[in-house]
């Protein structure tokens, strides 16, 4: 297998484990992961929409972020609020974040081993983690897996069973 099927593999495989665990929240959307606070499931998809966009088009591609209209909701920095009313609804999230998967998948079927090497216009302050383009694609999926933790969390505080053993 080479790196870019390798990256392919765990970005559908954190894109499944998210999903899946969404599946059935649409009623508990902005249940709280605990007690105080924490993200939500409605929060934490459009979180990891916005942000896949983001890195993709500004980091990998140099251009920017085409949903730059959620920075607000979404973005780094931003706080989950448990009116669902301020956001887009679960089915509009999904449908969003099916585009920007298959952009993503796109921009990577489009490398090569060596073209993962590449330096990221991400800003240099962000070189650890997003340095080269192969480490942008990297990022996605475990930023993905990671949000999808918090989705299972909520998932328990809503007092609904785990999806995975």
């Amino acid at each position: 297998m080479n790196a870019p099927a390798a990256i392919k593999a765990s970005l559908e495989q954190s894109r499944q484990w998210l999903t899946v665990l969404l599946g059935d929240v649409k009623d508990t959307a902005t249940t709280f992961p605990t007690p105080k606070g924490g993200n939500h499931p409605l929060w934490a998809l459009g979180h990891v929409i916005h942000s896949e966009a983001s890195m993709v088009a500004r980091f990998i591609l140099g251009r920017e972020n085409p949903l730059s209209k959620w920075e607000p909701l979404f973005g780094m920095g931003s706080v989950p609020v448990a009116d669902a009313g301020k956001y887009p609804s679960v089915e509009e999230l999904m449908a969003e974040f099916e585009k920007v998967r298959a952009v993503t998948l796109e921009t990577l079927d489009a490398c090569t081993d060596a073209d993962l090497d590449r330096k990221s216009h991400a800003p240099e302050e962000y070189a650890v983690m997003f340095g080269t383009v192969g480490q942008c694609f990297i990022s996605v999926g475990l930023h993905c897996a990671f949000h999808a933790g918090q989705v299972a969390d909520a998932r328990r505080a809503a007092g609904k069973g785990p999806v995975f053993g």
